[in-house]
């Protein structure tokens, strides 16, 4: 899938602005996920020859507890090496209606441009605004910062 990435810029809070918008409740766990995490230094500097060559794009509600768990790390990455993290937050599931997933509004209506299924939903994408890769719920690698670098590595040979 190819995106307008300045469209999706234009729809979407920074990683970090995303962390400060949560209740406080919701954010002092994210905080504290964040403050907890040590990301694995020999892949970040590996990830950081590519940072300025992608975006990455993420779903993501305050409910959800593998948003708390990987969100926070995003929000560690973009800081340890520069990479543009984005956020379309707030899903909220659409109890009454079973043929949706997502109450739209107020999930943003990009959860079904995407066929957002399950969160976090983050994408990788190229500056072009190709898509690259897609991580679902959690990584498959053992943290998210291999399963990032795995993806680029793979476009890269």
């Amino acid at each position: 899938m190819k995106i307008d990435l300045d469209e999706v810029t234009k729809r979407t809070v920074s990683v970090k602005q995303y962390i400060d918008s949560l209740e406080q409740t919701f954010r002092k766990n994210f905080l504290t996920r964040k403050q907890t995490y040590q990301l694995k230094h020999e892949t970040m500097n590996q990830l950081r020859i590519f940072a300025d060559k992608y975006v990455i794009v993420a779903f993501s509600a305050e409910w959800c507890k593998d948003c708390t768990a990987n969100i926070p790390v995003l929000a560690l990455i973009s800081e340890a090496i520069g990479i543009d993290v984005r956020i379309f937050g707030g899903l909220k599931k659409d109890l009454l209606n079973p043929e949706r997933k997502w109450r739209i509004p107020p999930s943003p209506p990009e959860a079904k441009t995407f066929n957002v299924e399950k969160i976090p939903l983050i994408l990788l994408f190229d500056k072009e605004g190709n898509e690259i890769g897609r991580i679902i719920e959690t990584p498959r690698e053992p943290t998210l910062e291999e399963e990032l670098l795995k993806i680029v590595l793979t476009r890269h040979s």
